[in-house]
């Protein structure tokens, strides 16, 4: 019987019980692809990371429920509370190396932990009819960017009373739906769908912060920004544009560890 180390981490918290849980496996062995589905799909969290300890850096993969992802922030950031907390205290640094999105460094700031990632690009696109059958309004404008929907609202409270058809959004194409909005004591605020990767509403998105950070950089004209995301648990983020990089800061706390048996 095989054993993996595991750790679950509320990622951009602000409080007990709030920012986004992830899970955490800390892999010393090879693990095949289909043995992380079936166990991210028993963890039944928006995602979970699966880091394999390199030379001089870290191995990571991603996976929902349903499917492996490109990019996460929020497990990422989990990943390196697990590194710089618990694997390697001593370190101020944590670089990971993803399979398509590259290098991503995770650093200390404070009692933050701040992600390093490379920016989305954004397109004005046609607004899909489905997802405005599915989300029951009309944005300002929609936009399309690596493997998300970026939909612009007025005011906080437009998104804050979305209630989405997730069985209708889910045949949207594409990874998920952002929904935005200036924020009453943040900079702005944002929601994030993606049935379409097993996750109806997931609670606060690191990489959705990666579209949303140069495009409200353009409009405000400023390159540092606070955000909030309004689901249920909610969470906080600090955001900065860096050229064609973005640094995203949060809290993160451990709320269990543990082991795997297979």
């Amino acid at each position: 019987m095989k054993t993996i180390p595991i750790f679950q981490v509320d990622a951009f918290t602000h409080g007990p019980f709030t920012g986004n849980p992830a899970a955490v496996c800390v892999l010393t062995d090879p693990v095949t692809e289909d043995m992380m589905q079936k166990i991210a799909m028993e963890n039944n969290l928006a995602e979970t990371a699966f880091i394999t300890r390199g030379s001089n850096e870290w191995l990571i993969r991603w996976f929902t429920p349903v499917t492996e992802v490109e990019l996460c922030g929020h497990a990422t950031l989990a990943s390196a509370y697990v590194v710089l907390n618990i694997l390697e205290p001593e370190r101020e640094e944590v670089v990971f190396r993803s399979r398509v999105m590259g290098t991503l460094a995770v650093r200390r700031r404070g009692d933050l932990l701040e992600l390093d990632f490379p920016t989305d690009v954004l397109r004005e696109s046609v607004l899909p009819e489905l997802i405005t059958e599915s989300i029951g309004k009309n944005p300002l404008e929609c936009y399309m960017g690596r493997s998300d929907y970026l939909l612009l609202f007025e005011s906080e409270p437009d998104i804050l009373d979305i209630k989405p058809d997730f069985r209708k959004l889910a045949a949207v194409g594409g990874r998920g739906v952002i929904v935005t909005a200036p924020g009453s004591d943040v900079d702005f605020v944002s929601r994030f769908f993606a049935p379409q990767a097993g996750i109806d509403e997931d609670p606060v998105t690191g990489s959705a912060h990666t579209t949303l950070t140069p495009f409200w950089s353009a409009r405000l004209g400023k390159k540092s920004m606070t955000a909030r995301q309004l689901s249920v648990r909610g969470g906080y983020l600090e955001c900065s544009l860096h050229e064609n990089r973005v640094h995203i800061a949060g809290q993160a706390h451990i709320f269990l560890k543990g082991e795997i048996f297979i």
